[in-house]
């Protein structure tokens, strides 16, 4: 099994100005790659490759002592990141999605550097707790928890004037919970975060909602001079919080995901197309005045998204089933299609059985009026053991 941990590192004030400069020499390094294949393309309409760029590194480290400070294998990773932001581009032209072209990076989206290999240029030291990187030096790291596996790579990250480090571990071993014969479909939704087919509800605590406030500071922020310290002093003010809210949020979400790991064996939830649920509602013409626009929900549309993101679905999905993987227990993603709206008795699957947002009352065969989360998880559960049962 594969897992990453985060550390916070602990640097001296001169490694502190170290990590910055070794994140700013790779930035400077991706952003010129990036030029090199625009030019290439809007020049001669040839492409250049991660080979290319990379068979030219010894020669720019040659004449800039500055880059050859840092890993050879480090800027070898920069250059594969850029290779895959294009990779991606390409593969969105070809589906005829929104390409998004590469961009260049400035100091605010630019934050990490990794090593492919410990002892390539960086060096995991866990009895001595610190970190070797090349260019910056032994580095202390705040060990809150044991390593275990193989460490595969190693990446720190900028968050604002914290330092994060990220090992990535291969061949950790898992760590099976007793068998509790426990089987439950989970739910997720709005009101209630998440709902079990025995009837288990979870709060949602809408820390996004609650911080509402606090984060009414990003209109002052958007109205501060473009380039000026007191903009930049704003954006990390502005960044603190969302970071507070977004850690709050994964605080839940992995809480939440041990405690129904800790209680069941078998585990089925919803393969959200989460992507497709945030897109804006699509504009509908008036037919009776050409070039107008009638109601088309939008503005509920966009609370409904903002909602949805401010819950994390998709993160605590992915939590769980990572969770469910260490414990040894089994996890099964189905088709989220009819399971709110197909009753659990005769199958009939219309949008009218759901009266309400909590209520489920079947129209043809009148079963119901039952909780409408709760009929949903148990339309997954069925689903995910009819599923077990075929693979079996």
């Amino acid at each position: 099994m594969r897992r990453a941990y985060v550390f916070r590192l602990r640097p001296t004030s001169r490694q502190h100005t170290a990590l910055a400069g070794c994140v700013e020499a790779h930035r400077e390094l991706y952003n010129a790659a990036l030029q090199e294949r625009r030019d290439a393309w809007s020049h001669s309409k040839s492409r250049i490759y991660y080979g290319d760029q990379s068979a030219q590194l010894s020669g720019i480290r040659s004449v800039r002592p500055d880059q050859a400070v840092w890993s050879f294998s480090s800027q070898q990773a920069t250059l594969r990141r850029l290779n895959k932001a294009f990779d991606g581009f390409f593969r969105r032209v070809k589906r005829g999605e929104k390409a998004g072209y590469p961009r260049f990076k400035s100091k605010a989206r630019f934050g990490s550097v990794e090593w492919p290999k410990d002892g390539d240029g960086a060096r995991w030291l866990p009895k001595r707790r610190r970190v070797y990187l090349q260019g910056i030096g032994e580095v202390k790291v705040h060990l809150h928890r044991q390593v275990q596996g193989r460490v595969k790579t190693i990446q720190i990250k900028r968050q604002g004037r914290r330092w994060l480090l990220v090992l990535s571990c291969d061949d950790v071993p898992t760590n099976p919970l007793p068998a509790t014969g426990r089987q439950a479909g989970i739910d997720v939704g709005i009101v209630s975060f998440a709902t079990t087919s025995d009837g288990q509800h979870v709060d949602n605590p809408r820390w996004g909602r609650a911080a509402a406030g606090r984060l009414a500071a990003q209109q002052r922020l958007q109205r501060a001079k473009r380039r000026s310290k007191n903009r930049d002093r704003k954006r990390e003010t502005m960044a603190a919080r969302h970071r507070k809210i977004a850690n709050q949020r994964k605080d839940f979400h992995h809480k939440q995901a041990r405690d129904l790991v800790a209680r069941y064996d078998l585990l089925v939830v919803e393969d959200l197309q989460i992507a497709n649920m945030l897109r804006r509602a699509k504009p509908v013409a008036d037919p009776d005045n050409p070039g107008q626009y009638v109601a088309n929900g939008a503005r509920a549309k966009s609370g409904l998204s903002r909602s949805i993101s401010d819950a994390g679905w998709g993160r605590f999905i992915s939590i769980l089933c990572a969770k469910a993987e260490e414990a040894g227990r089994a996890w099964i993603e189905v088709d989220p299609r009819h399971t709110s709206d197909r009753c659990e008795k005769c199958g009939d699957a219309v949008p009218e059985n759901r009266v309400t947002q909590v209520e489920f009352r079947c129209a043809a065969c009148g079963h119901g009026p039952i909780q409408a989360d709760e009929h949903a998880a148990r339309n997954l559960l069925g689903a995910g053991l009819a599923l077990h049962a075929q693979a079996a």
